[in-house]
């Protein structure tokens, strides 16, 4: 698989996989062309959280101080009942020997794309296009090829497919996309107003559960994101309309003035994973291979683990340095831990905050409070949360590729954990 002049890459897909896949193969001395559909960086208000294992792996590309510098600092997660407070808390310094960023940084995803657009347009190894979607892709053996709406095809090295969860490329290869889709869709509200001076002791990521409503409330540097769900009954242009929006944000802190809503936006929520995340010279990354529930802030963590230990594994393969069947394994440990970790957890989470059945929410609250008061079994969940189990499954592979971040992983860091208490944890469709 060695090519003999400097190795070319399409990367499709510029959000943060597409972009972090691009730094690491232009890292490793790969030409990387970045394609985007849209005409310009896309800035959606998607995900917000980076967790401590996703900071130790972009360390190496020197973001991560502007990064914190454009972000909010979260050194503790909080479990509470929405009638009753705080039920259980969960302080980052747990893991502070662990890691050298013993918290979530809050932060839109894309400040992340800006910094590294910043980097790319004084590297001559990276091209972006914009405005140029991808209808598919094609393994050919020894190489790849991207088709453009036009119908043509441009050949490279190989793709990098990170075009989200209706991925063309995935599509054209002709990939299952299998899981299962939940009953609610969620709502996202953002708005400025300061909800910690009404809620007593409240965190900046907290889970609040509730019989008839849970809620997720999340700070960002300047403003508030509650997440809600939105039953069958409801349209999403009722769920979106300033009087629904309103309602439910004062059934979170009342007010006599109506809430300034800065960005609302509403999606279906799914766990899919497809069948193989490489097809010989076609690899797939982050929603481009797997989606999930976006409780516990795992699917871009997880996409940008997906893009460094994939881009630095193809990017070795491409200049000889590792052989062609150590990057099918690196492709079946990311789905395996997409499955294991990222599915697990962020499903398990959904289950403890919406359990309809009081007893079985009260006891996934009891195992909460437990753990919070048992400094080693709040350890053991704080080191699953921040993904910092998942990064040290991989510490072999990473090392292999010259990307392991340098920190010393404890032992009690080396497996799936339970992560919610007791709960209902089928996948089954509901």
């Amino acid at each position: 698989m060695k090519t003999t002049e400097t190795p070319h890459v399409a990367v499709v897909g510029a959000g943060p996989v597409g972009c972090v896949a691009a730094a690491t193969l232009a890292d490793r001395g790969v030409r990387v062309t970045l394609f985007e559909a849209q005409q310009e960086l896309p800035r959606e208000l998607r995900a917000s959280t980076f967790h401590p294992a996703t900071l130790e792996l972009l360390e190496r590309f020197g973001v991560v101080d502007e990064l914190v510098g454009r972000g909010l600092v979260a050194p503790r997660f909080a479990y509470r009942h929405r009638r009753h407070g705080q039920v259980a808390s969960f302080n980052l310094d747990a893991v502070a020997d662990v890691t050298r960023y013993p918290f979530r940084l809050q932060c839109e995803q894309y400040k992340l794309c800006e910094i590294l657009f910043d980097r790319f347009v004084d590297n001559d190894l990276v091209e972006i296009r914009f405005g140029t979607p991808i209808a598919g892709a094609a393994d050919h053996g020894d190489r790849a090829t991207v088709q453009i709406p036009d119908g043509s095809e441009l050949e490279f090295d190989a793709v990098f497919g990170a075009d989200g969860a209706a991925s063309n490329v995935r599509k054209s290869l002709g990939l299952s996309f299998e899981g299962m889709t939940y009953a609610d869709r969620y709502v996202i509200v953002s708005t400025p107003f300061e909800l910690a001076d009404h809620l007593d002791d409240l965190a900046y990521v907290n889970y609040i559960s509730d019989p008839d409503e849970w809620l997720v409330l999340l700070r960002t540097i300047d403003l508030w994101r509650a997440m809600f769900p939105v039953g069958p009954d409801e349209s999403d242009a009722e769920a979106l309309s300033d009087e629904a929006c309103e309602r439910r944000l004062q059934a979170v802190v009342a007010r006599p003035e109506p809430y300034e809503i800065a960005h609302r936006t509403i999606y279906n929520v799914h766990q899919r994973v497809t069948n193989t995340f490489r097809v010989g010279r076609v690899v797939l990354a982050g929603d481009a291979a797997h989606i999930n529930n976006p409780l516990g802030g795992m699917g871009m963590n997880g996409g940008v683990h997906d893009a460094i230990l994939l881009g630095s594994g193809l990017a070795a393969v491409l200049s000889g340095d590792l052989a062609d069947e150590r990057l099918d394994h690196y492709a079946d440990m990311r789905r395996r831990l997409a499955i294991e970790f990222v599915k697990r957890h962020t499903h398990q989470n959904a289950v403890s905050l919406s359990a309809p059945d009081p007893v079985a929410r009260q006891q996934a609250l009891d195992g909460l409070a437990d753990r919070a008061a048992d400094p080693k079994e709040t350890r053991a969940f704080v080191l699953q949360a921040s993904m910092l189990t998942a990064l040290a499954a991989m510490e072999e592979e990473l090392t292999e590729v010259g990307c392991w971040p340098g920190i010393t992983m404890p032992t009690d860091a080396t497996g799936p954990t339970d992560t919610t208490g007791p709960t209902n944890s089928t996948d089954e469709k509901r």
